[in-house]
């Protein structure tokens, strides 16, 4: 099987991404190289550079489910999370609130 790339180009791409780890980078890259975005993505996959981007809320903040924030609730308050399964059918805003009241009051 042919190899896209050569010792070269790996070199320099694990360079360039090391040294600015982002999507604009790769965006640079698969430009200078003349390949697609998928491409070098997989390519710095297989290195074991890529970092993925986390994604974020429109709030700025990585998103958290239900499940973990009632998780949350039971380990701050040292309670049995089945028991507050039920918590799910809440409004995860209003849960997140409750968490944060729960919280500071530790």
């Amino acid at each position: 099987m042919a190899s896209n790339y050569n010792a070269k180009q790996v070199s320099f791409m694990i360079e360039e991404y090391t040294a600015n780890p982002n999507r604009e980078t790769v965006d640079k890259l698969a430009e200078t190289l003349n390949k697609s975005i998928k491409s070098i993505i997989g390519k710095l996959s297989r290195e074991g550079v890529y970092q993925k981007a986390i994604y974020k809320t429109k709030t700025g903040e990585v998103p958290i489910t239900k499940a973990e924030i009632i998780l949350n609730i039971a380990e701050t308050l040292d309670a049995n999370g089945e028991r507050l399964k039920g918590l799910e059918k809440a409004p995860k805003q209003e849960l997140k609130y409750l968490y944060s009241i729960i919280k500071d009051k530790q």
